[in-house]
């Protein structure tokens, strides 16, 4: 079980609770439009794995030298965020297993994409992506790439992931190191 932080940690607690297994952190970062950083040109992950959103860099017309630049600003953020979660601990052995992916919600699915493009490239035999809302053809859009796509709700009209949670707070850094240290911590999904 691979929560994406932040949103993802505590929906992928939950899961990895209610399943008996292993939870980890695995770091993606948006590479958001310059001047509406919500929207998603793309996204990066761990590995050195790119994703870009070719129907949105058109629409908006963005330059590689853009792309470049703000996947450079948000490279400096994922190597941050991988040692504050990790500290001293490997990155997570995905290889020749199945892998569950946990967001929060997928509306562009950019930072997904990413996140499945590189626990593929890590050699992971299967991989599962787990959501509790999503854009319908987001959804429908990972169908060709994963073992298996759970999407709790598509609803339609769908604008954004947060207006379906009755609590859309900001999730820090500290709540994502407390759930990770509390699931290593209680015994939940460790290993045999």
């Amino acid at each position: 079980m691979l929560g994406l932080p932040r949103g993802g940690i505590p929906v992928a607690y939950e899961i990895a609770r209610a399943l008996d297994a292993p939870l980890d952190v695995f770091v993606v970062r948006k590479l958001g439009v310059p001047g509406h950083e919500e929207l998603a040109m793309g996204a990066i992950a761990t590995g050195g794995v790119r994703v870009i959103n070719p129907d949105v860099v058109a629409d908006a017309r963005i330059r590689p030298e853009v792309i470049d630049a703000v996947a450079t600003t948000e490279r400096h953020e994922l190597t941050r965020r991988e040692r504050l979660y990790r500290g001293t601990r490997p990155p997570p052995e995905v290889q020749g297993r199945t892998v569950i992916l946990v967001d929060d919600g997928l509306a562009t699915g950019s930072t997904m994409r990413a996140a499945v493009a590189a626990v593929s490239q890590l050699g992971a035999r299967g991989i599962v992506v787990a959501v509790p809302v999503a854009a319908p053809t987001v959804c429908q859009s990972f169908a060709p790439i994963v073992d298996r796509i759970v999407c709790g709700a598509t609803p339609q009209p769908f604008f954004a992931v947060g207006p379906w949670y009755v609590d859309f707070a900001q999730t820090t850094d500290d709540e994502v190191r407390a759930l990770l240290a509390r699931s290593r911590g209680s015994g939940v999904g460790s290993p045999e």
